[in-house]
């Protein structure tokens, strides 16, 4: 029906059970020998099942229609916390440059490249590519989003020093004189 053969199949099979993505499972009560059932394990479905932009795309737009412009930056500010919760098991650190690099790393593990300059008095971190480039172009407001996401994250404020949208190469964010 798929046009490969047995042996193809058996190989792919056993390629996503050594990554463990799928299981096998015996299975008994049939004529004869017993066959096997492969299904998805919990890290396989995780991956089956990750095109969320239409969902995020669709609650953007319920964010954007709230009508005050107070409640609308106290609901960004939570979704930046939530964010910022959920990645700070994995940035620590004594400096803000070493919370930037690890930032990076987790964001690289993302597939959300970015580089950290320690160049100048203080580090700059910068996203490579941006990540909710269409949602961004959209409104801006995901990009306050994101600057008070890395400011929780990195336990200094940071403001968008350059961006895409206004025509610069990537988004920098370096830490604010303030705060």
């Amino acid at each position: 029906m798929l046009g490969v053969t047995p042996a193809a199949v058996r190989q792919r099979l056993t390629r996503l059970k050594a990554e463990g993505l799928v299981d096998r499972v015996l299975e008994r009560g049939r004529r004869g020998r017993p066959g096997h059932r492969y299904r998805l394990t919990d890290e396989g479905e995780r991956l089956a099942g990750d095109n969320y932009f239409d969902l995020a795309a669709v609650l953007w737009e319920e964010i954007r229609a709230v009508e005050d412009p107070a409640v609308r930056e106290t609901l960004l500010a939570r979704l930046a916390k939530r964010l910022a919760n959920a990645y700070a098991g994995e940035v620590a650190g004594a400096d803000l440059a070493t919370r930037m690099q690890q930032l990076k790393r987790l964001m690289g593990a993302r597939e959300v490249p970015f580089a950290v300059d320690e160049t100048g008095d203080l580090p700059v971190i910068t996203a490579l590519a941006c990540p909710y480039p269409d949602l961004a172009k959209q409104d801006r407001s995901i990009c306050v989003m994101e600057r008070m996401m890395m400011s929780e994250i990195l336990g200094k404020q940071v403001e968008l020093s350059e961006c895409r949208l206004d025509g610069g190469g990537c988004c920098s964010f370096e830490p604010s004189s303030v705060g």
